[in-house]
C-alpha cells in the first residue's frame, strides 16, 4: 500500500526529556495492511509551515503486541521532530505509510539464536521491538544489547531495557555506555573500535553470537562493521540500519537528456527529463505520488525496479549488492545512464 492512510495519536508519552513515544490507533480493518515485522518503519506525513515534510521512525513496538508505537527524538533544526515534540497533541491525526523496511528480524518457538545489538541514541527504537519479541515469542533465544548514550536521563526506553533484563535475566543483559555520565556498573565512553575490541575480550569473551544487529551514526554502523569480522562475525551475519547518512557517493554523471517512464500503481507516465535528476525528484515536480520518505538515501521507502536502461545510484547503503544486480534502486538516489529509461514502483 504506496497511499497514506489517517491515523489518530492516542497516547504521546515522554521519553526523556528530548523525545517522546507516540501510539497510533490502527483500525481493525487495516491491521492487515499495517501488519510488520520487528523493526520496521513507519514513515509520518504532515504539512509544517505550509510544506508536506515526511520522516521515517523506527516502530518500537513489538508485532505480537498488536501496537504501533514510534519513538521520536527531537534532533537539532529538525522540522518533523520538533513539530512531534512541542506541538502535536493527543487526539490529532496524522498521515501514515504502511510498514516497510529490511533490516528485520522474525523469531519464532523454534529460534535458538542468540542475538547481539549494537544501539545509539534513538537508534534504540527498531532494536527495542526486535527485543521484546525475541522476548515473547523464542523462549530458546536471547538478546545482548550494547546500548550508548550522553547520560542516563537522554537513554530512551532505559526503564523499560531494565524491567526486561529483570524478567529474563538468563536471556537478556545490557551493557551500557554513558559517554558525559560516570555511572555504577556501566562504561564510560562511546561504542568505538577500543571498547568493542574490550567487550569481545571481557565481557563477551567466549560468547558465540548468531546475528549482529546495528543501529544509530554511520560512522559507528562503519566501525563495528569493521571490527566485528576480527571476531567471528560473517558479512551475512551483520545487518544495519543507518539514522543518518554523510557518505556522498562517486558517480559519473552523464549529461543530456533521458525519457523516464515511471510505472506506478498501474499506470505509466513519461517524463523528458535531464539526466542530472534524480528520479524521485522528477517524479515530484511532476505531480506524481511516489512513496518516499527522507530523500537521503537513508531509508528504503523509495525503492523501484529498473526495468529498461540503466541507472546508478550517487550513495546507496540500504540495497544489498545482489538487489542492486536485480535492477532495484533507491529513486532519490537513481541518476539515468541511458537515453531511455524505466522505473517501476509496483514490482519493487
Amino acid at each position: 500500500m504506496t497511499h497514506a492512510i489517517e491515523l489518530t495519536v492516542t497516547q504521546k508519552r515522554p521519553l526523556t526529556p528530548s523525545s517522546v513515544e507516540l501510539t497510533l490507533a490502527v483500525p481493525e480493518e487495516l491491521q492487515t495492511n499495517f501488519a510488520f515485522k520487528a523493526g520496521q518503519y513507519l514513515t509520518l506525513i504532515q504539512e509544517i509551515d505550509h510544506a508536506e515534510v515526511r520522516r521515517s521512525y523506527s516502530l518500537c513496538s513489538a508485532p505480537s503486541q498488536n501496537t504501533w508505537k514510534v519513538g521520536i527524538k527531537k534532533v537539532s533544526g529538525g522540522t518533523f521532530s520538533t513539530w512531534a515534540h512541542d506541538v502535536l497533541k493527543e487526539g490529532a491525526s496524522l498521515s501514515v505509510l504502511a510498514p516497510q523496511g529490511h533490516f528485520i528480524i522474525s523469531p519464532s518457538a523454534e529460534d535458538q539464536q542468540h542475538y547481539l545489538g549494537f544501539a545509539a541514541g534513538s537508534g534504540i527504537t527498531p532494536i527495542m521491538g526486535m527485543i521484546q519479541e525475541v522476548m515473547a515469542l523464542a523462549p530458546l533465544a536471547k538478546f545482548t544489547l550494547v546500548y550508548a548514550n550522553q547520560s542516563p536521563e537522554e537513554a530512551m526506553f532505559l526503564e523499560e531495557l531494565k524491567l526486561l533484563e529483570n524478567n529474563h535475566p538468563d536471556r537478556f543483559k545490557m551493557i551500557l555506555f554513558y559517554s558525559r555520565a560516570s555511572v555504577q556498573n556501566t562504561r564510560f565512553g562511546r561504542i568505538e573500535s577500543g571498547t568493542i575490541k574490550h567487550l569481545f575480550q571481557n565481557e563477551l569473551a567466549g560468547v558465540t553470537f548468531d546475528q549482529f544487529l546495528l543501529c544509530g551514526p554511520e560512522q559507528m554502523i562503519q566501525t563495528l562493521k569493521e571490527v566485528l569480522p576480527q571476531f567471528g562475525a560473517s558479512a551475512d551475519r551483520i545487518h544495519d540500519e543507518l539514522f543518518f547518512s554523510s557518505a556522498e557517493g562517486a558517480l559519473d554523471v552523464k549529461e543530456g537528456q533521458c525519457a523516464l517512464t515511471i510505472v506506478l500503481d498501474g499506470e505509466s507516465t513519461v517524463l523528458h527529463i535531464d539526466k542530472n535528476t534524480p528520479v524521485l525528484d522528477a517524479a515530484l515536480k511532476h505531480d506524481l505520488d511516489p512513496p518516499y520518505s527522507c530523500q537521503g538515501g537513508v531509508c528504503s521507502s523509495c525503492i523501484a525496479q529498473v526495468t529498461q536502461g540503466q541507472a546508478q545510484m550517487i550513495k546507496n547503503q540500504i540495497l544489498t549488492d545482489s538487489e542492486v544486480a536485480e535492477g532495484l534502486v533507491l529513486t532519490c538516489q537513481a541518476l539515468a545512464q541511458s537515453d531511455q529509461l524505466t522505473v517501476d514502483y509496483d514490482q519493487a
